[in-house]
């Protein structure tokens, strides 16, 4: 029998080579797909802020402008504000813009603040009031309270659009006041805005 020389082992050998390199890469690529999965997903995560706006109906004006103030005179007048928010939140209200140019004025004039229902800035015909938030409070102390943290009020808005009246007072109270002292606040003047401010609740830990 015929056997292969040297030289032919050694050409066979070399042809199997690739072949078996081929072989151990196609396993090698078919084992790295051979795998158990499984999946699960939770779509459509989004994160969006609520809102909250106020406006009231005074279309840009003032509330009071009182001229010629004599002692004794007196005015009531409302205004409704609105609250439109998408998450709960507090109305407060406060003094911004205080104008004092006679002391003993500013704390002769004297306010009264109820809030409640009904009435409007035309005209306070069927307000109903609901609690009083101040009383004979001197403009002087009113000006004080000037930030939303200590301002009054604490209305408690619900999501959704809701409203409030505040009926105000107001009265040039010279009682007590000697004609010397009354005398001193002639020709002078002292002023304020009323702000109310709406926002949102703390988020509960």
């Amino acid at each position: 029998m015929h056997k292969p020389s040297t030289k032919t082992k050694k050409l066979t050998a070399a042809l199997a080579t690739p072949v078996a390199v081929l072989l151990a890469g196609g396993m090698v690529w078919q084992a790295s797909y051979a795998a158990f999965s499984g999946q699960t997903r939770n779509s459509g995560n989004e994160w969006s802020t609520g809102s909250v706006a106020l406006t009231d109906d005074d279309n840009g004006s003032a509330r009071f402008v009182a001229d010629n103030m004599v002692p004794g005179a007196t005015e009531t007048k409302c205004i409704t504000v609105k609250a439109t928010a998408s998450v709960p939140g507090t109305v407060k209200g406060y003094a911004v813009n205080a104008k004092i140019d006679n002391e003993g004025l500013a704390q002769a004039v004297k306010f009264t603040v109820r809030s409640g229902t009904g009435g409007s800035f035309a005209s306070c015909d069927g307000f109903a009031a609901e609690n009083t938030l101040m009383q004979d409070t001197t403009l002087k102390n009113l000006a004080a309270v000037n930030s939303y943290n200590g301002g009054v009020g604490d209305w408690a808005v619900v999501a959704g659009t809701q409203t409030r009246t505040y009926e105000i007072t107001w009265e040039f109270d010279t009682t007590g006041l000697t004609q010397t002292q009354i005398d001193n606040m002639q020709g002078d003047l002292v002023g304020l805005d009323f702000q109310w401010e709406l926002q949102s609740n703390p988020n509960p830990s």
